[in-house]
């Protein structure tokens, strides 16, 4: 008896794998092109890192002409949870980042390298350990849970590296017609590899973010398949990057000890070794400590919370590739209306040490994003959003027309408002210019530097009877302000007023706060003019006297 025995008595269905390697044959790539993937579990909310890993591996296809593919690791089935896969497709298509090949949903895929999901292509793995076992390179092992838990307990006492290897390797050596015997007396098996390791020898690897690192060799005879009949990760994982015919892994540096085995599979099944880069994990700063960003303790941390929050898409993804490749930052401010897939992502700039994520760097570019929006787009969007999060808001956008003029305020223009940070902002920062919502509210009115009540009130009273008209342009209506303050003995100019503060009570700027104060109740508003001409005569006079009966108060 032999191992080609064992082999067909373990695998007798199992197809000889030039099957596989003829079905799945090099791609049809422009030279250069790099084929990545990003290849999830199934096992809950889709964390931040998740996408970030994500948008490199397309940045890198992208740039080459290459292949991005989304493969489903679901072999491990405990950890399962209920549409897991629709949460990662879902997640990658709001933000734009569906996959060239692969899952599109639970249950259908693109491509022609797949199935995209490990957990039906079972008879794939199992024809790659068959060939195995046909080489010696593989064989079934008879440990009970017991016994492993036992020699683990061992290695302990005795202070030695825990595993399956050398002298603890119990059925390494066990001959062919001893495990046909067992396996033909109906005893329980999986399938080690057999690893041609020492771990007193080193490797070299060359990693494209890391650089050169050194590990001792793989001395472990890992476990490959399951006893139900599924494989482990490690082994899946070369199988699938060989069949795919992935160029580069890019994937989180928790892996990189995993390396030296990896190699040595992909070496011991005659694959091509693909490149690898490791991504160091996205960090937060908790008190001056650096931790990993914790789906359990960091909201922002799972990707849902960018879409309840109403950060949009675009925002999340410029503020990553700004912390994935310091040069975007740069890049984005010489090129402020180019696509971001334009920029030259180069995954050897990546950092070494986590990148540490910063919230209020994340608002700050998503204002910009969102500065650059139309009315239409901003309307739109904030819709959506207000759709699923919050009906107020929802009801108050039912009137297209009128939250287009309010949301086009400073928009279009050289310097657009930048007071948007996320569409949870949206009903905070127009609630005001409702008059249903302004009149239901009890209002403080903080004038700044002019607080005599009986000025304020000449102010508002002499403003409307003798400076406002609806037909003024922008400079003739500011015009108008000037000389009010004028009249009133105030600095018609500010400048004027910084040189010879002594020769007034105030400036314009003074009168300014004050009609904006009586008319909105903050001091702090987008372009005042272009309010006053939504708002019309009346809606301004009906708002002057509300603050004045406040102030009489």
């Amino acid at each position: 008896m032999n191992y080609q025995d064992l082999a067909d008595l373990i695998f007798p269905d199992a197809k000889p794998i030039q099957y596989y390697e003829e079905k799945y044959p090099e791609r049809n790539l422009p030279e250069g092109a790099i084929v990545t993937r990003y290849a999830p579990s199934p096992t809950g909310r889709m964390h931040i890192g998740g996408l970030y890993q994500a948008l490199i591996a397309i940045a890198v296809s992208k740039k080459t002409n290459g292949v991005f593919f989304l493969r489903i690791e679901d072999t491990d089935q405990k950890r399962e949870v209920e549409n897991g896969i629709t949460e990662i497709v879902s997640s990658l298509q709001e933000f734009g980042m569906g996959p060239d090949e692969g899952q599109i949903s639970e249950t259908e895929e693109i491509g022609n390298y797949g199935p995209y999901k490990q957990s039906v292509r079972k008879d794939i793995y199992q024809a790659y350990a068959k060939y195995l076992i046909e080489q010696g390179k593989a064989y079934p092992c008879f440990c009970s849970p017991e016994e492993l838990e036992e020699m683990r307990q061992k290695q302990e006492a005795a202070k030695i590296r825990p595993g399956y290897y050398g002298v603890w390797a119990k059925y390494r050596n066990l001959s062919v017609e001893d495990a046909i015997q067992k396996i033909k007396n109906g005893e329980q098996y999986i399938i080690r590899f057999r690893s041609p390791g020492n771990e007193e020898r080193k490797i070299k690897h060359k990693d494209i973010i890391k650089g050169n690192v050194d590990f001792p060799e793989n001395d472990q005879d890992i476990v490959i398949i399951k006893a139900d009949g599924l494989p482990t990760y490690h082994f899946a994982h070369a199988v699938d990057d060989h069949l795919m015919r992935t160029t580069h892994v890019i994937r989180g540096d928790e892996w990189l000890s995993s390396v030296p085995l990896h190699l040595q599979l992909f070496q011991e099944m005659g694959f091509k070794t693909p490149k690898y880069a490791h991504i160091s994990p996205i960090m937060k700063n908790d008190n001056g400590n650096k931790r990993k960003l914790s789906k359990r303790k960091d909201p922002e941390a799972s990707v849902c919370y960018y879409s309840e929050e109403g950060i949009p898409p675009e925002a999340v993804k410029e503020y990553l590739l700004n912390i994935a490749n310091s040069t975007f930052e740069n890049w984005r401010r010489a090129n402020p209306d180019k696509e971001i897939d334009e920029f030259d992502f180069q995954l050897n700039k990546m950092s070494v040490s986590g990148a540490l994520f910063d919230m209020v760097k994340l608002l700050d570019v998503s204002k910009i994003v969102i500065s650059r929006y139309s009315a239409e787009e901003i309307y739109e969007k904030s819709f959506a959003w207000a759709q699923k999060y919050d009906p107020e808001l929802c009801e108050m956008l039912k009137d297209k027309e009128y939250a287009l003029k309010v949301f086009g305020i400073e928009r279009g223009n050289a310097k657009p408002r930048k007071d948007i940070a996320k569409f949870r902002d949206v009903k905070e920062n127009i609630i005001y210019l409702y008059d249903d919502k302004y009149f239901a509210q009890t209002h403080t009115y903080e004038y700044d530097k002019i607080q005599d009540k009986e000025e304020i009130k000449k102010i508002l009273q002499m403003y409307l009877e003798k400076y406002f008209h609806e037909t003024d342009d922008k400079q003739t209506w500011f015009e108008n302000i000037k000389n009010l303050a004028e009249e009133l003995g105030y600095a018609k100019d500010v400048k004027a007023y910084k040189q010879e503060p002594e020769k007034w009570p105030g400036h314009v700027g003074d009168i300014s706060t004050v009609l904006r104060v009586a008319l909105t109740a903050r001091r702090n508003t987008p372009d005042m003019y272009e309010i006053m001409q939504i708002f019309g005569k009346e809606r301004i006079e009906k708002r002057f006297q509300k603050a004045i009966e406040v102030l009489e108060k």
